[in-house]
């Protein structure tokens, strides 16, 4: 028998660190059930003073995933198509589109890569026409003499920066809104998969991880030349109607169902948030546009103007310059602020030398006109301009509140998306849901601690309830281990667990076999327990070696569930093994420190 002064100094320091890691959780469970306690007037004031401590347990804590406790996943698609407008944006005419929509039906409807399939619409109108035709790039080589395959790879290249500049974006994104432990990964060639556990609102985790942040600065319409485009457009769509037998005719029009015309300023018309959607179709046809201004296009403002008695919410269209005097890019530092006369919330921003001196220039030319703030196709704001702006600062105002705001902040300071990105699938894990998965995992870890351990003592004796001890120390390692490393237990994670309460005896298995077999082979206890110990050493090691590289295997190559199970896994093999090696033997080496006492093995 070896002195255990180290393995018991081993084990008071892994038991401390975990006891240490997971104490964060205990304190944070502990302060949520007192602030459930309260009433709310004094829970409001009781989070309010102490919010530091509590979000610095709640970043602690051992946290659980989506499964167990509810949230939001959402599988992003990056809209290609418009990269590739993008991409050609100098080049780009009426056969281009065709092409492009041609490739994009023949993609949704069979899976394809849009690219390939682009290719194949342009070379069958033209075999030996070149793509180079549409897509340029001096950075990349791509000139007017470059290859069909050298443009294709250079547009999936393209692709391939964009979506990681896009995880990038919606990491930076999700990380200022607060989730704790989310996961956001690559899959396939354009598509990328967010999980936030604990998220419960929705929409605005939808408007955070769409928009594209492109922020516009334009000039608005002549409102005398849009009130004489909204006649035409009035116009258009008048038909008079003589019922049979009537000389008296009547007036119909299908525009003016649905749009409340309203030829003030830069003010098209207004409409309802039901009817949006078919004013956009009346007025997108070809013969419409023709009657608009030259350089004048449509948009939508961001939130409703007013709202009738029976809660409808009214949105205007604004009449807006097609040409962009000032994007995002010049942006250098944007925050949530106040308007000083009403109090409403609003962005402030301020911009680079260059765009302040642009800005100064377009604002100086435009005094006494509205210029629009349009972020993503939507107009947040049309401000007049009272006098010229020199110092490059600004406002978006027209806000629905401090979130908004945050929000909107939030977006303009992660940075623009290369392209959209479109939410193709979206699943919601209810908390009672996540309550069932964490009832259910418990359990099945009870129900196999108590089978195992009773046959362990069944079949072992005294070396079977050593074994149990094992156990039972190795899951409260692996849970310190998570904490420690601040994993994310997920329901995989806790079969992981269950696995390894099967995997944690196999170790004191082989050691006790190898015990008995030593004491049948006429070696006294303390021999048959050193050569026990010593000769099973190589299979454990063996079989746990091989277990923990399929485990690395599993999470590097993983993703989601495949990735926690993995995690969880790997912290099994190492709890199992210091509790199988050096805890049982700490423990049989003190029970047969009295030489005359029998330890039955079985």
């Amino acid at each position: 028998m070896k002195p255990n002064g180290t393995k018991l100094a081993f084990i008071a320091i892994f038991v401390l660190l975990c006891a240490y890691y997971l104490s964060f959780s205990f304190r944070y469970w502990l302060e949520t059930r007192h602030i459930d306690s309260l009433d709310e007037e004094t829970r409001v004031t009781y989070v309010a003073e102490n919010n530091a401590k509590i979000q610095d347990l709640r970043e602690r804590i051992l946290t659980l995933g989506l499964d167990l406790q509810g949230g939001m996943h959402v599988t992003l698609e990056l809209a290609t198509p418009q990269l590739m407008r993008e991409l050609a944006r100098d080049y780009v005419d009426d056969e281009f589109e065709e092409m492009l929509r041609a490739a994009t039906v023949t993609s949704n409807a069979n899976n394809t890569d849009v690219i390939d399939d682009f290719l194949r619409e342009f070379e069958q109108r033209d075999s030996e026409a070149r793509l180079s035709r549409y897509f340029r790039s001096d950075s990349d080589n791509i000139t007017r003499r470059s290859s069909n395959a050298e443009v294709i790879q250079y547009l999936k290249n393209q692709r391939n920066a964009a979506v990681d500049r896009a995880i990038q974006i919606v990491r930076n994104r999700i990380d200022r809104f607060g989730v704790t432990e989310p996961s956001i990964v690559r899959q396939g060639a354009n598509r990328i998969v967010v999980e936030l556990p604990g998220v419960d609102d929705e929409e605005r985790v939808r408007n955070l991880l769409r928009g594209t942040a492109r922020l516009e600065f334009r000039l608005t319409a002549e409102p005398d030349e849009l009130l004489t485009s909204l006649e035409r457009i009035i116009d258009f769509y008048t038909v008079e109607e003589i019922a049979e037998g009537d000389s008296v005719a009547t007036q119909s029009n299908e525009l003016m169902d649905v749009l409340i015309p309203q030829g003030r300023g830069v003010v098209f018309g207004s409409a309802s948030s039901l009817d949006t959607a078919r004013v956009n179709f009346l007025l997108d046809r070809e013969e419409i546009t023709r009657l608009l201004p030259r350089d004048v296009e449509l948009m939508w403002t961001s939130r409703s103007e007013f709202t009738a008695e029976d809660r409808t919410q009214f949105f205007s269209l604004i009449g807006v310059r097609k040409n962009v005097e000032l994007t995002g890019e010049v942006i250098t530092e944007a925050r949530p602020a106040f308007d000083p006369m009403t109090n409403e919330p609003q962005v402030s921003m301020t911009m680079n030398r260059e765009g302040a001196s642009r800005w100064a220039r377009i604002t100086g030319a435009n005094i006494g006109r509205p210029v629009a703030i349009v972020l993503d196709g939507l107009v947040y704001t049309y401000p007049n301009v009272i006098t010229r702006i020199n110092d490059g600062r600004s406002s978006i105002t027209g806000l629905g509140g401090v979130r908004e705001a945050e929000d909107l902040v939030n977006i303009l300071l992660s940075g623009a998306l290369p392209a959209p990105l479109d939410i193709v699938e979206e699943r919601t894990v209810g908390p009672t849901l996540g309550q069932a998965s964490i009832d259910a995992g418990l359990r099945a870890i009870i129900f196999g601690l108590i089978v195992v351990g009773i046959f362990m003592i069944f079949y072992y004796r005294a070396g079977g309830f050593v074994a149990d001890i094992a156990l039972i120390t190795s899951i409260f390692f692996i849970l310190g281990i998570l904490a420690a490393f601040g994993a994310t237990l997920t329901l995989p994670g806790i079969a992981g667990i269950v696995l390894t309460i099967g995997m944690a005896v196999d170790a004191n298995v082989l050691i006790f076999d190898r015990i008995r077999e030593e004491q049948r082979a006429g070696k006294s206890l303390i021999a048959s327990i050193d050569g026990g110990y010593s000769n099973a050493m190589s299979a454990i090691f063996d079989a746990n070696i091989t277990t923990f590289l399929v485990a690395i295997i599993l999470y590097s190559f993983g993703v989601g569930p495949i990735k926690g199970f993995a995690v969880t896994l790997m912290a099994g093999i190492v709890s199992s093994l210091f509790s199988a090696i050096i805890i049982t033997r700490v423990i049989i080496d003190y029970m047969t420190r009295d030489k005359t006492r029998k330890v039955n093995f079985g």
